[in-house]
């Protein structure tokens, strides 16, 4: 794996730490100073600003903490060494130095727009791109992968790679992002992009008229495969079989191959296990709902892109924003809506205006309302806990037990996956979930008493 490549992994390592593993205070004040410096070999270099700086970071064993957590995102042991500053901390920051420190100031990365080709791809759309694609914390780590992907693809640890997550968060879009950029550097590139319904069609079609031998070859002979929603492949055995096979004629001679998914690949039902150890052989990545501040970003690049000339005050959009916490596509109906009606109308876009317009968009779905919310409040009423409770951060154990079994009957009476679950859940990561379903699991085999209760929990639920 290359030095810039790694790159990707050390910066949503830091992320992770920061967000589930220590708290805010010790992150600022032994985080914040470590720098990326170098990665070979199975060997990370980080710089330290000082010898005591480094002695402490030992000490308190963060480096075991950095290991692991490397280790779950890249599937591979990384020992990390430190190395102290050979700089001196007022040869950077010396205003009165200008020249000294304009090289530092000048490391930002500019974006350079991409330029419009002649003939588009019929199956990208070419609004799909990642100067459209709004970065946050939700899906930074994505996006670099994604672009790691796109300027080398087939050449990366990245293949395959498996972008998941809930219903408008992006999948799509970001998949597409990276053909566009592939086929922008090659208009040559044989690139698919497909839905995975469209490639069950044309499987069956190919057999029906016996032409499976043009099939085979349209798939196994592209540079780049494209294919969304592969949770739509779940029990159509034979399509799955002419998968794993294309999947193995492309991987073998270094093409790249991208996959979309509701959920990651261990939560597919009626799959071929084999093509299941396939998808997850490269890199996965999980899409979350956009954060508020993410949220408000998206909004503005919507409205940027549309034609509307009106104005829309910071105070709707904060509105939109607190109320619409689902996804982006959500996001981008409802500000659709209030642009129509204001055209039409030709009025000012108020709060008031908004709050009758998108009634829609802040009731809770029938679905949720049906499935999770009613195993939520029996769980709660079952243990005495409030629903805030079991949906909150709270950690003691009067809280915890509930909200991991509220957690377990969740996945196991739904379909939802540890992602969409995670959502209802506080916006509580996917890992989150497994990790309270896999408790849940290993209690059951060793308590005698559990069993009875879930069981008992079944029948209020359903009942």
């Amino acid at each position: 794996m290359a030095n810039l490549e790694f790159k990707v992994f050390w910066d949503e390592c830091i992320r992770q730490i920061r967000e589930n593993k220590i708290d805010e205070a010790e992150f600022h004040l032994w985080f914040e100073k470590l720098v990326y410096k170098s990665y070979d070999n199975s060997q990370l270099i980080i710089e330290t600003p000082s010898r005591f700086y480094r002695d402490q970071v030992l000490s308190r064993n963060y480096n075991t903490l950095i290991e692991k957590t490397l280790e779950e995102l890249s599937g591979s042991r990384i020992k990390v060494d430190f190395i102290i500053s050979e700089n001196k901390e007022e040869e950077v920051y010396d205003d009165d130095d200008p020249e000294e420190i304009a090289p530092v100031r000048e490391t930002v990365k500019k974006s350079i727009p991409v330029s419009e080709r002649r003939v588009s791809h019929p199956q990208l759309q070419t609004n799909f791109t990642f100067d459209n694609y709004v970065i946050g914390n939700n899906n930074d780590f994505a996006v670099g992968a994604a672009k790691a992907i796109a300027d080398n693809p087939g050449k990366t640890q990245y293949n395959p790679f498996l972008i998941y997550g809930g219903v408008g968060l992006g999948k799509t879009h970001l998949m597409q992002a990276i053909g566009n950029q592939v086929y922008e550097a090659n208009p040559q590139a044989k690139i698919v992009c497909i839905p995975s319904e469209t490639f069950v069609n044309e499987f069956i079609q190919s057999i029906r008229t016996n032409t499976q031998n043009n099939f085979k070859n349209k798939y196994r002979k592209v540079d780049l495969l494209l294919l969304d929603d592969i949770h739509d492949l779940q029990d159509k055995n034979d399509t799955q079989e002419e998968l794993f096979h294309t999947f193995n004629a492309l991987y073998d001679f270094d093409k790249q191959l991208v996959f979309t998914c509701d959920r990651p690949p261990s939560e597919l039902k009626k799959f071929n296990d084999r093509l299941k150890s396939r998808f997850q052989r490269g890199l996965m990545v999980d899409l979350q709902p956009p954060s508020y501040e993410t949220r408000i970003a998206i909004i503005k690049k919507k409205i940027e892109q549309t034609n509307y000339t009106g104005e829309i005050s910071l105070e709707v959009i904060e509105f939109i924003s607190r109320n619409i916490t689902s996804n982006i596509r959500d996001l981008e109906a409802a500000l659709n809506r209030i642009i129509g009606y204001a055209d039409i109308v030709k009025k000012d876009i108020t709060v008031e205006t908004v709050k009758n317009l998108l009634q829609q968009y802040f009731s809770v779905s029938p679905q949720t309302a049906v499935n999770i919310a009613k195993i939520q409040k029996v769980v709660s009423e079952y243990f005495n806990v409030s629903i805030m409770d079991i949906k909150g951060k709270k950690r003691t154990q009067k809280i915890t037990f509930p909200r991991h079994i509220a957690m377990f009957l969740s996945r196991e009476l739904t379909d939802y996956s540890t992602t969409e679950i995670g959502i209802e859940f506080g916006g509580k990561d996917h890992t989150t979930v497994m990790h309270a379903c896999q408790r849940i699991d290993e209690r059951m085999a060793v308590d005698s008493t559990l069993e009875p209760m879930i069981t008992e929990l079944k029948k209020n639920i359903y009942s």
